[in-house]
């Protein structure tokens, strides 16, 4: 019998490249990840990947094995979620995956409520960027920004919630001393993926040649309270903060929806419904902050 741990691990270095990569995604050492390759090459009784100088590939045997590791990844993954949904127990985890600035800046007082209402219930926040496959059960519930609705995967069920707005800020400090004549032109605060929309261009503000880049939202906004600079942020972050100010002459651009999504099967679990119901509420509430309204520029 083939041993479906071994799979994932075979799964993993596949995907990843590298053994390296393989063991951060799956959260264990170098050494565990070489056993098991090892274990499972000795199963099957062929080598299924070639060591190169740039990672590891796939070898003749490997190719053949993928396919169904990938069907077996599947089925398990069916299974798990089938399961999960028919759990109505209110006790046990539940993993919630958002944008940082939703976690930091708005939601993390209503998850605090949430826990105190259920403490039975262990949460599991995922504050990061990057997207969360809940197919394979990585998050239970994801609050995700959505700019076009015909691109979310029909396998998922979603609550829409408000529109997300954002604007152009400043520090209140380096506003007044822009307005008392100095500097003339003001550096572009953006991250390091991003550019500078040509929707938040068209402010009183002249911008300087070559932004202040930052590594994340939080530096971004760090940056920005400490008069850096200026930069396009979501209004509920920018207008909730008191150091911070409109820039003059800018205008609001809709980022996109707010959406709570989760798996059609794990939607049935008491404890992700009484969650989506729960924050959905909540959500509604914030619909003027999310929008912008109303608008505390000066």
């Amino acid at each position: 019998m083939i041993d479906w741990d071994d799979v994932r691990y075979f799964l993993a270095i596949s995907r990843e490249g590298s053994v390296r990569a393989a063991a951060e995604r799956l959260k264990v050492n170098h050494s565990t990840v070489l056993r098991r390759i090892a274990q499972l090459e000795q199963r099957l009784g062929a080598y299924l990947f070639e060591k190169l100088p740039s990672g590891y590939r796939l070898t003749d045997a490997g190719e053949g094995v993928l396919e169904f590791a990938v069907q077996m990844e599947a089925s398990s993954n069916q299974l798990e979620t089938r399961v999960f949904g028919r759990d109505q127990g209110v006790g046990g985890l539940l993993r919630v995956t958002l944008p940082p600035p939703l976690a930091t800046h708005l939601l993390m007082p209503d998850f605090a409520d949430f826990a105190r209402l259920h403490p039975e219930i262990e949460m599991e926040i995922l504050s990061i960027d990057s997207p969360v496959d809940l197919t394979n059960r990585e998050a239970d519930v994801a609050i995700r920004v959505v700019y076009d609705r015909d691109t979310l995967p029909p396998n998922l069920h979603g609550l829409k919630g408000p529109e997300l707005f954002g604007g152009v800020y400043m520090s209140r400090d380096l506003l007044a001393a822009w307005r008392a004549g100095a500097p003339d032109r003001i550096r572009w605060v953006v991250r390091n993926w991003d550019g500078v929309s040509d929707w938040a261009r068209s402010g009183e503000v002249p911008a300087a040649e070559g932004p202040f880049r930052a590594t994340d939202a939080v530096a971004q906004l760090l940056a920005v309270r400490q008069g850096l600079g200026m930069a396009a942020l979501s209004c509920f972050v920018g207008d909730g903060d008191p150091l911070l100010a409109r820039v003059p002459g800018t205008t609001q651009r809709m980022f996109g929806t707010l959406w709570l999504l989760t798996h059609g099967e794990t939607r049935k679990t008491k404890r992700v419904r009484l969650f989506m119901e729960f924050i959905s509420r909540r959500l509604a509430a914030y619909a003027p902050l999310l929008a912008g309204q109303p608008d505390s520029s000066e």
